[in-house]
């Protein structure tokens, strides 16, 4: 028994017993708690700042309340405070390390933004420049106009006036009356300013008349000419006419010579029997076309239709609406530049890449290419959206008519976007051939490492200018292409001459070029002859 009841003694915690005053002091911390809590309005989530400082405050009132642990619990609250101080410093820092992550992750589209606002302001600067400018002349020319009609040199003849008249206009009372006389006065100045305006803008000089009657009399005299011209031409439609009808007649017949020569001698005796009214007859069959006027209506709400898309800014529907219009009375640079004026949507395709791309595959559907320099605008478009994959789509079908202004715009943009530099210089090719610049396609090859495909591409054709190859040499100078261009190329003859291509290049500002070159010959085993020659050459 005392065995047992020793093991149990020692496995049995009994409760502490606290004092009265102890239970009041944890009660009244437990109160404050709750109150502060409330005060604050905290939520068991948080803010965090509230409860540190409302348990900190607590950890005060009890380190104030007992004596045997003072030090250990002042020990305690510094490290409690040190740590909080650790985890708001680590909140702050996280927080703008947040900020600043968030901030370079933007970067790259906010200098995008930046730049494209900056070609906004300058397309905005030139216009307004171009409007100043064209103001300017305008005054301009407006003072040169009221030099030339200044009052000095413009002198109506002296009036004599009778004081003892009434003034037209008013009468008797009036003519006394000061106010009356002032309001009258304002009146006639008002309109002596409006007529030295209409004077400016209305009328001409008396010295001008005379060219304007003679403009006016040789225009009447065109138009006279045109007139009488028009007349013979329907008459002569007339009689082609009727002598189609004629022989169509002859030839139903048994196609003898008299009867054709009796219809021929009768039709013109009718001609000139009713010359006037076969005339007149002809002329209404040419004044008015009911099918023109009917397809003149229908362009017209065509275009009515498109204003009204592009005015609510459906700007995809208007884009397709307008490439495939009839006639292609919308498919020309002034609907594009209308696009362009739009500018950038936000969360939607650029305006003016969605009539590009629909202009392009109307004319691809439909087998009628754009013009050269409406497929360059869209090219160029679709190269400053980043949109390779549609230029490559378009060139490799083929069906685009192609110039050289577009092979330089893929080819310069090359340059941008380095990482598809070859796929710029083979799109580049592709336009080249199509425009028969064959020095800028054979400087393509080049620009990707194919001089070998650039020599056979050379010598498809006859033989080029040699401008053509001292121009692919200035703009991609290589021994290998040097080499390849003054010697034989698989039984065919040289491109260039050896001395003739060196004294070419010496003269002008490619110099340095021209003494590369002959160093890099002379390594690849030229030897001494080409040191002599650069020495004649220097000398």
């Amino acid at each position: 028994m005392k065995a047992s009841s020793v093991k149990a003694s020692k496995h049995s915690v009994l409760p502490p017993i606290i004092p009265e005053n102890e239970k009041k002091f944890l009660e009244s911390i437990q109160s404050y708690i709750i109150s502060e809590i409330e005060k604050v309005g905290c939520t068991e989530q948080g803010p965090a700042e509230e409860y540190y400082v409302i348990y900190k405050n607590v950890f005060e009132m009890i380190i104030e309340h007992v004596n045997a642990y003072k030090n250990i619990l002042t020990t305690i609250k510094q490290e409690y405070d040190a740590f909080i101080e650790a985890l708001k410093k680590g909140q702050q820092n996280a927080f703008h390390l947040h900020g600043k992550l968030k901030m370079l992750a933007c970067e790259p589209s906010t200098l995008m933004y930046y730049k494209k606002r900056i070609s906004e302001l300058e397309a905005k600067i030139k216009k307004i420049e171009k409007n100043s400018s064209r103001i300017e002349n305008l005054i301009r020319k407006m003072r040169s106009l009221r030099e030339t009609f200044s009052p000095k040199q413009i002198q109506p003849p002296a009036k004599k006036i009778n004081p003892a008249q009434l003034i037209p206009g008013l009468s008797l009372e009036d003519s006394l009356d000061i106010d009356a006389l002032s309001h009258h006065l304002a009146r006639l100045q008002r309109r002596v300013k409006d007529l030295r305006e209409d004077m400016l803008t209305k009328y001409v000089p008396l010295e001008n008349t005379a060219v304007l009657e003679e403009k006016l009399n040789r225009a009447l005299q065109l138009r006279n000419a045109a007139e009488k011209e028009n007349e013979h031409l329907k008459f002569c439609y007339y009689r082609l006419t009727q002598f189609a009808n004629i022989v169509s007649i002859w030839e139903n017949s048994d196609r003898s010579i008299e009867p054709l020569q009796q219809l021929v001698a009768q039709m013109i005796e009718n001609e000139k029997l009713a010359q006037g009214t076969i005339v007149s007859s002809v002329s209404s069959v040419f004044e008015r076309d009911p099918a023109k006027s009917q397809e003149a209506e229908d362009l017209i709400e065509y275009i009515e239709r498109f204003n009204e898309l592009f005015s609510r800014g459906q700007y995809e529907a208007a884009a397709i609406y307008a490439a495939n219009c009839p006639r292609r009375i919308l498919c020309n640079e002034e609907t594009m530049e209308k696009f362009r004026a739009v500018g950038c949507v936000k969360g939607k395709t650029l305006p003016l890449l969605m009539y590009c791309e629909a202009l392009m595959n109307a004319s691809i559907a439909s087998k009628h290419p754009l013009p050269a320099d409406l497929t360059t605008e869209v090219i160029k478009c679709a190269l400053a959206e980043k949109r390779l994959d549609l230029v490559m789509h378009w060139l490799t079908l083929h069906k685009l008519e192609l110039s050289e202004a577009a092979g330089d715009a893929i080819y310069n943009h090359a340059e941008v976007d380095k990482h598809n530099k070859s796929q710029y210089f083979a799109l580049a090719q592709i336009a080249y051939s199509a425009c028969k610049v064959h020095k800028k396609a054979a400087l393509c090859l080049c620009r990707q490492g194919q001089i070998f495909g650039a020599m056979d591409y050379l010598h498809q054709f006859h033989r080029l200018p040699t401008e053509d190859y001292i121009f692919l040499l200035k703009h991609c100078p290589g021994a290998e292409l040097f080499g390849c261009l003054t010697q034989e190329w698989r039984g065919k003859p040289a491109l260039l001459s050896f001395g003739e291509t060196i004294l070419s290049l010496m003269y002008t500002e490619h110099k340095m070029h021209c003494i590369w070159l002959l160093e890099e010959v002379a390594k690849e085993g030229k030897g001494m002859n080409t040191f002599c020659l650069i020495d004649a050459i220097v000398s």
